[in-house]
């Protein structure tokens, strides 16, 4: 079986930044096992698959289609960067004619709209809840340590735990910030916890751009160590910072080594909107 794949940065402005995701369009039915194999192969941290939803769809004039994510360990039922890199690679190299495309998905329907500076993902909208810190304290300092904490938030419907770091640390110190995600693994087994964000307040514009905040993203339970820029992760906290900072409209920067920045808007709708730009780095064809 040949199947068309490619690789798009996702939440970047050229390539070799942001989130690589690959893409695979399915123009057929896939035997189940094979989306697994395939995202072991490609060992990025999201594999997405696009499929049609009835036969007479094609991947140029259709407007849905369904949409699955896996990271080389797990199905997710949630991943923004793989998404963007879909839509992508639909608008900018399938030359999808519409200007908005609706993906089916685990987590029901996501859209995402095509502007000329990027695109927009609509997505759902998390709330993160007050967490005793002593039911989590062994995990956060098997994590990072020593490190100053100010604020300790959980999402049930993400299993993300977001860790706020003290307002006396700024960007360099996130960035350089060494995390010791081997051993989660062993202190996190309750499955309570899938993923773990770290988070820190933005800094004034000066010499570097302005950020309202800054973030990194782990999550050895699905064997991405590191993910390097997580749209779901910003479904949290988008939530978080807008009632933080009280503001409907964020900019935001992931600090991992590759890096990505995020626009984000809350809607009224109790959704939220994350725009990024794309860059597709690697065309070519499976063969399954």
């Amino acid at each position: 079986m040949k199947l068309p794949i490619f690789i798009a940065d996702a939440f970047a402005t050229k390539a070799f930044c942001g989130n690589p995701a690959a893409v695979c369009l399915l123009e057929n039915k896939l035997d189940e096992d094979l989306h697994q194999k395939i995202a072991k192969e490609m060992n990025l941290s999201e594999t997405a698959f696009i499929r049609k939803l009835h036969p007479n769809d094609n991947f140029t004039q259709s407007s849905c289609f369904g949409l699955r994510w896996f990271t080389p360990q797990n199905e997710v039922p949630l991943c923004g960067h793989a998404t963007l890199a879909s839509a992508a690679v639909l608008f900018h190299k399938i030359k999808n004619v519409n200007s908005t495309l609706t993906f089916v998905t685990m987590s029901g329907e996501l859209k995402a709209r095509k502007e000329e500076d990027g695109i927009v993902l609509d997505l759902p909208l998390y709330p993160a809840h007050p967490q005793k810190l002593h039911e989590v304290k062994d995990l956060i300092k098997t994590a990072i340590g020593d490190t100053l904490v100010q604020d300790v938030r959980y999402s049930p419907d993400t299993k993300k735990l977001l860790v706020r770091l003290s307002d006396t640390y700024n960007r360099s110190f996130l960035e350089s910030l060494t995390v010791n995600t081997e051993n989660l693994l062993q202190v996190e087994t309750t499955g309570k916890v899938k993923g773990l964000i770290l988070t820190l307040k933005g800094e004034p514009g000066g010499q570097t751009q302005a950020f309202d905040f800054y973030s990194r993203y782990f999550a050895p339970w699905y064997g991405v160590a590191e993910d390097p820029v997580t749209g779901s992760a910003h479904t949290v906290l988008s939530s978080y910072w807008s009632e933080q900072l009280g503001k409907k409209d964020l900019h935001a920067f992931q600090c991992s080594s590759r890096g990505g920045e995020l626009i984000i808007s809350l809607r009224s709708d109790g959704r939220v909107d994350i725009k990024g730009g794309a860059a597709l780095v690697l065309e070519g064809t499976l063969m399954a």
